[in-house]
């Protein structure tokens, strides 16, 4: 695949390295693989971006730097990180290495962009959910190269919001093991459907205009496709940005879902037109269209300019290739020249005709001088053979390993003593001020309510209320101005769930205090420690992390655990709801029945720019039994549909230690996520 991508024209590559990344189940590389694909690409002057984009825990932190210094030593350009543990590593062990920031870390915004330059980061990968405005508004503004996804399969939840394929089948896509349950059938209103299946996504046709934006790369996703898939996608957007015609209907027989979708970036998110499936018609498409696409990587693509002087004497000939990057290689040859037959003229023309036959090669002739060709004959087969020998040894100094110099870098120690649950806090969290009723706002230390609830709420209720930023934050204009108005009234606390969030708080609520959501996926001390040290004064840690391993996080600041609440399994922008009637029909009120009759609800905050949809586990966590093991400083009971009433009963429960008065999950927090 790595040699079909180069071949058909892809002037930069991303790959895992085996383990810590996001495609777990795909042929990833091995060091000494890694090493070899580097010296490849390198030598046809392609980019090698290494993925280490998932969640790690304490006990892998050893062997991610371990990962890094694989990298280091390979050569490669850039690490493409979600976890700030590998950005803290990449930073401190091979600071050479470019660091890239990946759509897992659900960069969404201007603020998030500007976010990751201050913390060192040259790249950011968009959030795939994005409009062409919002694209162009971040690349103008940002001040480090952008990056979005143009071709490939599209995930129905954000990337890096997706709990759902580890709840449903312990398989995280945080972690590289995503199971695709959003490719399933189920129900809604009645009708049997694959709802939550986005159509893959394709920009081809419009990449010049996102060239014109500003736009670094153009990524082609395609690690768990086949070399026929690659070399059709990069074959297309090769001839787009060349302003060549391309066959569409060539490259939907490589891949599809009944067809592309550009939905995002033209802003029809909520169009129904956005989800496909893939059929058995389809897959036979690909078969019959094998044959054709395995040409379009059958040879190498020439792309390394060389030039190439032919010295001809009386005792024999050499040729001398150079490239752009300053090496150089001298084939020599000890055959002695002819005397010619023919005029100087129609020499020169023969010997640049040879020299420039570097099919077969990365290569192709820029420039090409012949020096001493007057009365002098050299047969084509001993130019031909210098030309080969000079380019194979121009190729092998190319290849050469470039290592980055590699350094030690400490990482906090692992490891406290776990926060005892009798000095426990708690925290309740609700989706809206009709959830907490006068009395009950007393049973909780803090109380946590979306951002736009400020003007609701009591004043006497400010002192302990921290507004939470929205999780899908995509206009942050609005936004800062409901900030602004909520330090205005004597607010002083918010959470972010999004690293866009930060420098949103901190313009717009200057000195307030700011806490970490359970979507900054904090799993481990390292990360926990950076994001302690960009001033958050609690985090709340990801609900995918072990019981026994939250307790023991070593994070700078104090730590909590979601203990009640219908989990969102997915963050989308999407919705899957408009497959069968509009907002006005549905009015907040959908369910989406899996194939074992469990409901999970859609719920939604409206179709405006910053609107999303959440998809609720159908049966509550619960821990409030299990107190005594929740070894965190504070417990966050998360209502979502409950009543007021409900969540002052739930709320009891808990603090009472009773048993719950229905069906729960324990969630992950006994088991060990893949």
């Amino acid at each position: 695949m790595l040699k079909a991508a180069v071949f058909a024209g892809a002037n930069s590559v991303y790959l895992g390295l085996t383990g810590f990344n996001a495609r777990r189940t795909a042929g990833n590389f091995t060091p000494e693989a890694l090493a070899q694909a580097v010296a490849f690409c390198h030598a046809r002057d392609v980019r090698v971006n290494v993925t280490l984009n998932t969640l790690c825990r304490d006990g892998e932190l050893d062997a991610l730097r371990g990962a890094v210094e694989a990298i280091a030593a390979s050569g490669a350009d850039a690490v493409i990180v979600q976890d700030l543990a590998a950005a803290r590593l990449v930073r401190g062990c091979a600071p050479g290495l470019a660091l890239h920031g990946s759509t897992q870390m659900s960069v969404m915004n201007l603020a998030g962009a500007r976010q990751l330059a201050q913390m060192g980061f040259s790249r950011v990968i968009l959030a795939r959910e994005l409009t062409a405005r919002e694209v162009e508004e971040i690349t103008a503004g940002c001040g480090i190269e952008t990056e979005i996804f143009v071709h490939g399969a599209l995930c129905m939840s954000v990337s890096g919001q997706c709990l759902m394929s580890a709840f449903y089948g312990g398989r995280s896509g945080n972690r590289g093991g995503c199971a695709g349950p959003c490719r399933l059938p189920y129900r809604l209103d009645g009708r049997e459907g694959h709802f939550l299946s986005l159509k893959d996504l394709s920009l081809i046709d419009r990449l010049p205009e996102v060239r014109e934006m500003g736009v670094r790369c153009a990524k082609i996703e395609g690690r768990l496709r086949t070399p026929e898939y690659v070399a059709a996608a990069v074959s297309a957007a090769r001839a787009a940005l060349e302003g060549r015609a391309y066959d569409r209907g060539l490259l939907e027989k490589a891949f599809s879902r009944a067809g592309f979708t550009s939905g995002f970036y033209d802003g029809a998110y909520l169009s129904g037109e956005m989800f496909g499936r893939r059929d058995e018609a389809q897959a036979a498409d690909t078969r019959a269209a094998l044959p054709r696409l395995r040409e379009l990587y059958r040879r190498e693509r020439p792309s390394v300019p060389v030039a190439l002087r032919l010295t001809l004497e009386d005792e024999g000939a050499k040729l001398s290739a150079a490239d752009r990057d300053g090496n150089r290689a001298v084939a020599y040859c000890e055959t002695a020249p002819q005397p010619a037959q023919r005029p100087e003229a129609a020499l020169r023309e023969g010997y640049e005709k040879a020299l420039e036959k570097t099919g077969g090669t990365p290569f192709f002739a820029e420039k090409t001088e012949i020096a001493g060709a007057a009365g002098r004959y050299l047969p084509a087969a001993a130019v031909n053979e210098l030309r080969r020998q000079a380019l194979a040894a121009l190729l092998q100094k190319r290849e050469a390993p470039r290592p980055w110099p590699c350094t030690e870098q400490p990482l906090p120690a692992a490891g406290r003593e776990p926060a005892a649950p009798a000095a426990q806090r708690l925290f309740l969290r609700f989706s809206g001020s009709q959830q907490c009723g006068e009395a009950f706002a007393g049973l909780g230390d803090r109380l946590i309510f979306p951002l736009e609830c400020a003007a609701q709420l009591p004043a006497a209720w400010r002192e302990k209320t921290v507004l939470a930023l929205p999780r899908a934050l995509f206009d942050e204009k609005l936004v800062a101005g409901q900030l602004r108005q909520a330090a205005g009234l004597g607010f002083s606390a918010f959470e972010v769930q999004n690293i866009g969030g930060l420098p949103l708080v901190r313009e717009n609520a200057p000195g307030a205090e700011i806490l970490g959501g359970f979507g900054l996926n904090v799993t481990n001390s390292a990360a926990a420690h950076w994001w302690a040290g960009l001033g958050l004064s609690a985090l709340t840690l990801s609900p995918e992390l072990p019981l026994a391993e939250a307790g023991r996080l070593n994070a700078g600041a104090p730590t909590g655990l979601l203990a009640y609440g219908h989990l969102p399994l997915m963050l989308t922008r999407a919705c899957p709801v408009r497959n069968s009637k509009t907002c006005a029909q549905c009015r907040g009120k959908s369910e989406l029945i899996d194939r074992k009759g469990r409901r999970l609800t859609v719920s939604c905050t409206g179709p405006g720019a910053n609107g999303a949809r959440e998809l609720l586990n159908p049966v509550p966590l619960w821990l409030g039994d299990r107190r005594h093991e929740v070894e965190v400083d504070f417990a966050v009971l998360y209502f979502t549909g409950e009543s007021a009433d409900r969540a002052a009963e739930i709320t009891r429960l808990y603090r009472e230690g009773l048993p719950f008065d229905g069906e729960f999950t324990r969630g992950l927090y006994y088991k060990t996520v893949e």
